[in-house]
Order: C-alpha cells, then sequence, then structure tokens
C-alpha cells in the first residue's frame, strides 16, 4: 500500500486528470485540506479503504476549496461530480458483460474483490444460492456514508453512488437493479445484477436504479 499522503491519493482519485489543470494556489490548498482530513479520518486509513479515502477525502477537498474561492456550493458540487464522473469510462465493463461467462465471473471477483477492497467501515451481506441469471448483494454499513452524514455532505456520497449508474447501468444483456443506497437516504444498498440471454436481444425493459 502506498502511504496515506494527499499527492498519492489523488493521484489515484478520479480527479488525477483535472487536479493538474488548476492553478499552483488551488492545488496547494487541496493537498493541505486532504492532509487535514487524513488526520481527521485515520481511523478508516487502513489499506482496505485506500481507493475509497482517495474518492472521498479528494472529493471535500475539492468541494470545500472551491466554495472558500468563490463558487457558490451548487456550482463547487457541479465542478466535482462532473470531473468525477467525466473519468469514468464503462466501456471495458460494456466488453466484458457481453461474454455469457460474466455474470458467473461477477459471482467470484465482487466478493473477492471487496473483501481485499473494503476495510474499516464496511459490511456486506452475500447470497450464495442466487439463481445462474441473478447476482445479487447488499451492503449493510457504507464507508461514504459514516465519513459524509456527519459533515452534511451525504450529497457527496450520492454523488458517488450515481458513478455505479454509469459503469453498469448500461451493460449488455444485464439489468443493473439497485432501489436504495445509504448516502440516498435508505437503510442499506441493494445491487441486484440480471442476465438476459442473447436470444431476448432488446425484448427485456431496463430498470431505473437509483
Amino acid at each position: 500500500m502506498k502511504a496515506y499522503t494527499p499527492k498519492n491519493l489523488v493521484a489515484v482519485s478520479r480527479y488525477q486528470r483535472y487536479f493538474p489543470t488548476l492553478h499552483a494556489d488551488i492545488r496547494q490548498e487541496v493537498l493541505e485540506r486532504i492532509a487535514e482530513l487524513i488526520d481527521e479520518e485515520k481511523q478508516y486509513c487502513d489499506r482496505g479503504n485506500y481507493s475509497h479515502m482517495a474518492q472521498i477525502l479528494t472529493s471535500i477537498a475539492l468541494y470545500e476549496v472551491w466554495q472558500k474561492h468563490g463558487k457558490s456550493e451548487e456550482e463547487a458540487f457541479a465542478v466535482v461530480s462532473q470531473e468525477m464522473w467525466d473519468f469514468l469510462d464503462p466501456s471495458a465493463m460494456q466488453k466484458l458483460a457481453s461474454r455469457r461467462f460474466f455474470l458467473p465471473l461477477m459471482k467470484k471477483i465482487v466478493p473477492f474483490g471487496f473483501k481485499k477492497g473494503s476495510g474499516a467501515g464496511w459490511r456486506y451481506t452475500w447470497h450464495r444460492d442466487d439463481p445462474k441469471d441473478e447476482f445479487h448483494f447488499e451492503c449493510n454499513e457504507c464507508l461514504y456514508a459514516k465519513i459524509l452524514a456527519p459533515r452534511g455532505l451525504l450529497k457527496l456520497g450520492a454523488m458517488c453512488c450515481h458513478a455505479d449508474i454509469i459503469n453498469y447501468g448500461s451493460l449488455p444483456y444485464t439489468d443493473f437493479i439497485r432501489t436504495k443506497t445509504i448516502c440516498q437516504g435508505g437503510d442499506g444498498c441493494d445491487f441486484r445484477f440480471v442476465r438476459h440471454t442473447s436470444d431476448a436481444g432488446d425484448g427485456w425493459e431496463r430498470n431505473r436504479s437509483i
């Protein structure tokens, strides 16, 4: 694991392309704020949470610093959210989802990946008895909510929830269904993937998830 330093976190965040475009003074203030946040949230700064903390702390810092420099709350959120979403590229996931082995692969790698990439602050419920064309699980405790809710910044968590819609919301043959998330007021986050056969073509209706 790389050290928890502001520069390291920015470098692996979804703002890694955006950050260098900022004025030097802004960059410095963002790095200083991230350093403060690392200290404030050190209980969650473990190996498993490294990637998540990069998103959370960089988002908070950018959101706060832009407001210090005259942007309204709405303007700051618009910048931070759009830059995060613009960084995402769902094409690789879409290509993988076109293969028949996609859902069986998800059932194996997602629990393993979440176990490796989740530290303090997370809790999941996994289901081993799904039919072959479905895969579902729940997130019962969320690191994003634990950090952002006390700060009154759950909208930044909802912003990160929307990243899942970008990544999974238009997969070929696969419907991504989520009816609630903790950061959007739910008592948990429900994830469900339903696979449709290639024979079905476009003859199925995609759910509108949150």
